[in-house]
């Protein structure tokens, strides 16, 4: 996860990937993913630019919360559009 924090770009990636599947699926958890990763890449990047931390920002317990959150919505999203595609795909 690391990754993630050197290059915030990466989590808005997602979060744009999951936008592309939401327009297409119209599913609420792909879209709640998106926003959910689209606003993780922009809060990293601002604490990257030191926007959001004054300086000391190794220990940072908020990542506790943010990454179980990111991952199961990222699990939901993914679920639905598999559920979603496969419904198509017999219709």
């Amino acid at each position: 996860m690391s990754l993630l924090i050197e290059h915030p770009a990466l989590a808005a990636l997602v979060g744009a990937l999951f936008f592309v599947a939401y327009r297409a699926s119209r599913q609420r958890v792909v879209g709640a993913a998106a926003l959910a990763w689209l606003a993780y890449g922009g809060y990293e990047g601002a604490m990257q630019r030191r926007w959001l931390c004054s300086g000391e920002c190794n220990i940072r317990v908020d990542l506790l919360m943010i990454y179980p959150v990111l991952l199961v919505l990222s699990v939901l999203a993914l679920t639905q559009l598999v559920r979603w595609r496969l419904s198509r795909r017999r219709s």
